[in-house]
């Protein structure tokens, strides 16, 4: 049965000796499988190989959710929870997937638009999290939040983070959000050190629409996956609501989402023995 996936382009940030052996390596082993061997950025592919950590990933993945391109990664990063096979599996891992062996896996996005005086100052995506912060001057913001136009609460903190379940096991789950399974179709909202003792991360429908309205501020910025990021003034709304697009992950033979966790937060590790004294 011939390979679902010919047209192959490789994403990967060539800083280090070991990433671009391992592009090297990858290349190399496609052409040998046949696969035609697109450039970074080639909207065309049938797939994506994203050779580096989560951060790569989602580059790749803001560029190329629009296109419909899968992904599928190798984990050349400290953590790794988008980049699933090891650099060690590669060739095993991806000729898997290659054979037809393997599985794909939705994940939602949002859609944000950050509104100023009544007009779209920006829009962008974000598969991760969008993040209302505080800027350079370090004092607390207050905003509004609103949800399907209900007023929630005024809140003054250092921001807040709203994440879809990808994004709940990053920035949010530092914070102390909860991790979200990426088949809970939720959102998460994570304050970041509010100034009161009940605001306590919640989770909504991903059908919701999250309005964040900044009222006071020396200065705020939004940030989006880490990546994006624009400068908000007094009066600016942040509107958050899940994209119509998704990100397709393509994953091997083996994968389990449980079991992921496991290793990256290294669940059920014995602790260290303490050594006696002297």
């Amino acid at each position: 049965m011939p390979s679902a996936f010919r047209r192959i382009a490789l994403y990967g940030k060539l800083r280090s000796a070991e990433t671009e052996a391992s592009s090297t390596e990858l290349r190399e082993f496609l052409k040998k499988r046949g696969c035609e061997v697109l450039p970074e950025g080639d909207t065309k592919a049938d797939l994506a190989i994203v050779i580096g950590g989560d951060g790569t990933m989602l580059t790749a993945a803001r560029e190329l959710v629009r296109h419909q391109v899968p992904l599928v990664g190798i984990n050349q990063g400290r953590v790794g929870f988008m980049t699933d096979i090891g650099h060690g599996d590669m060739q095993a891992g991806i000729g898997a997937i290659l054979d037809g062996k393997y599985s794909i896996e939705e994940r939602t996005l949002l859609d944000a638009e950050l509104v100023r005086d009544g007009k779209a100052a920006l829009q962008t995506l974000a598969l991760n999290e969008a993040v209302v912060g505080k800027g350079a001057q370090g004092r607390l913001i207050e905003f509004d939040l609103r949800i399907d136009g209900e007023f929630i609460y005024t809140l003054r903190a250092d921001g807040m983070i709203v994440a879809t379940p990808t994004g709940s096991t990053a920035y949010a789950l530092s914070a102390q959000g909860p991790i979200l399974h990426p088949a809970v179709a939720a959102l998460t909202l994570v304050p970041l050190n509010p100034h009161t003792l009940s605001a306590r991360p919640v989770s909504v429908s991903d059908r919701s629409v999250i309005e964040i309205t900044l009222l006071r501020a020396l200065d705020a910025r939004a940030h989006f996956d880490g990546l994006a990021l624009a400068d908000m003034s007094e009066g600016d709304r942040l509107v958050l609501r899940r994209s119509a697009d998704m990100v397709r992950f393509v994953h091997p033979p083996g994968y389990r989402y449980f079991a992921t966790l496991r290793e990256k937060l290294r669940w059920s590790e014995k602790p260290l023995e303490r050594r006696p004294a002297g």
